[in-house]
């Protein structure tokens, strides 16, 4: 049965518009995603540019949803073909109209790039262009999974599309228009005069929109509260005081995903279930909740992060914190005397999170080096078998789990270096199932398998803390983490 996604309930664009536009919001962020390519873009500074730059025909919504954006409607029509009905009269930055064509070359741009995106799109055998307005991806499986992927990566690409010159001239369909890139230190957009059409991302705030890259949190919160940035993004906790009584608002919001320390089963001692088992109940994950997260955080039994997540099982309950099972285990291992190993981190990431894990694993015995490196150098080494055996890492979105799942826990994924035939069995199973029910069973399943040979140290759901001034009015964080500078979201 053809199960369609249509358009929310059309709110007025009066409505939207209101109040006025504001003529400058700067935007602070942690890093340069180095690319303004949306097949290259693999985090949320990045996502939060090009998603301003460019839209897709579907966006997750407020609740977790599927929601048509530059689609009118999204159909699938049976398990392995999509419909995508574009709205009438949309325009590129150009002028030029939004067609049917725009879903062809963004597939095709999506599978010429290079894994994991390209592996993701490659299920897409064949692209029907129907009309002008109406295309049709004819998949070689089933796959209802993909418009998870859909969302986050297939964003609408115009005739001249050049990957090349994307920093100088990114024409996309979304509220802004690239104005200027300046690598290492900012972007600027410009607002899409055209974007005036009741679109569920929300409508520009401003007129210019500088996205500028700032490592540190406390230079963030100087610019915020001295008038220099107007949203400041990925803030620790311990800052909202501070943020507030500067004169701005914090804004929490959990976003929908995860913090865990991937274990490498392809090496010894962590080839041993017990040994991984003993990781988990050596951490006291709700101390550092509580001490480095200012609470702001829930325990996780898996890698499915709350309730928004396809497998979520509240009734899961998290491995205890429980250092005499930790050790025991270890000796049942034949490691009683402990053992030595590394854990990678981003230098991205909160280095005193990492020390604490690894001191708190040195309490049972297990003594962890860390090795901090550079983002990009960090992404390199998923899967490189003379990489640390652990490594700490951060997933979002994580509305559909089968982009992680496919990637780092079955055995064949382009950045796995874990192995089960139980696990890979039902994430096969759960890609090619074709009902949302079945495939949230078959998840949680799964989620039991990997308690019981765990290929994670399971932490903690993500929540972002955002600083924003007074007179920003209307923009709202995203559980996908993307700080697009848009009011309205998720309400047209």
């Amino acid at each position: 049965m053809a199960t369609p996604m249509m358009p929310p309930a059309v709110a007025s664009t009066t409505a939207q518009e209101s109040p006025a536009l504001l003529g400058e919001i700067v935007v602070d962020l942690l890093s340069d995603p180095g690319t303004l390519d949306p097949a290259l873009t693999y985090a949320f500074d990045g996502w939060s540019i090009v998603h301003s730059l460019y839209d897709a025909p579907i966006q997750f919504g407020p609740n977790g949803e599927i929601q048509p954006l530059a689609a009118e409607s999204f159909t699938q029509l049976d398990p392995t073909t999509f419909e995508i009905r574009l709205r009438q009269g949309l325009l590129f930055h150009d002028g030029k109209p939004v067609t049917s064509a725009a879903v062809t070359r963004a597939v095709r741009h999506l599978q010429a790039s290079r894994p994991p995106v390209s592996d993701l799109f490659s299920v897409v055998s064949a692209v029907e262009e129907v009309d002008a307005t109406t295309a049709r991806l004819r998949c070689a499986e089933p796959c209802a999974w993909l418009p998870a992927q859909i969302a986050v990566w297939m964003l609408l690409l115009p005739k001249q599309f050049d990957a090349a010159s994307l920093t100088e001239s990114s024409v996309g369909s979304g509220p802004y228009k690239l104005d200027a890139y300046e690598p290492g230190n900012e972007v600027h957009l410009i607002r899409n005069e055209a974007y005036t059409w009741p679109s569920p991302k929300g409508l520009p705030l401003a007129e210019r929109i500088r996205f500028r890259f700032v490592p540190e949190a406390a230079t963030r919160l100087s610019d915020l509260l001295s008038g220099g940035a107007s949203i400041i993004a990925s803030m620790p906790f311990e800052q909202r005081r501070a943020i507030d009584d500067g004169g701005a608002r914090s804004i929490d919001a959990p976003t929908v995903g995860a913090a865990w320390v991937r274990i490498a089963t392809d090496t010894a001692p962590f080839d041993d279930a017990r040994v991984r088992q003993a990781l988990n109940h050596a951490v006291d994950v709700q101390a550092i909740i509580d001490g480095l997260l200012s609470g702001q955080g829930t325990r996780l039994a898996s890698f499915y992060p709350d309730e928004r997540a396809l497998g979520f099982d509240p009734s899961r309950q998290p491995f205890s914190f429980d250092q005499e099972r930790a050790r025991q285990l270890l000796s049942d291992a034949g490691h009683g005397d402990g053992l030595s190993t590394v854990m990678d981190i981003a230098t991205t990431e909160r280095q005193d999170i990492a020390e604490a894990i690894a001191a708190m694993l040195g309490d049972v015995g297990i003594t962890v080096e860390l090795r901090p490196a550079e983002q990009a150098t960090f992404n390199e080494q998923w899967s490189d078998p003379a990489a640390a055996p652990l490594r700490f890492a951060t997933w979002r979105p994580l509305y559909d789990p089968h982009t992680l799942l496919s990637l780092v826990v079955s055995s064949s994924g382009f950045l796995s270096r874990y192995s089960n035939p139980r696990a890979d069995e039902l994430i096969q199973s759960a890609a090619a199932e074709p009902d949302r029910t079945g495939r949230n069973a078959l998840y949680q399943q799964l989620g039991q398998t990997l308690m019981d040979e765990p290929a994670a140290i399971y932490l903690w759901n993500l929540s972002s803390l955002y600083g924003v001034a007074e007179s920003v009015d209307g923009w709202s964080p995203r559980g996908d983490e993307y700080v697009i500078p848009t009011r309205g979201y998720g309400q047209a």
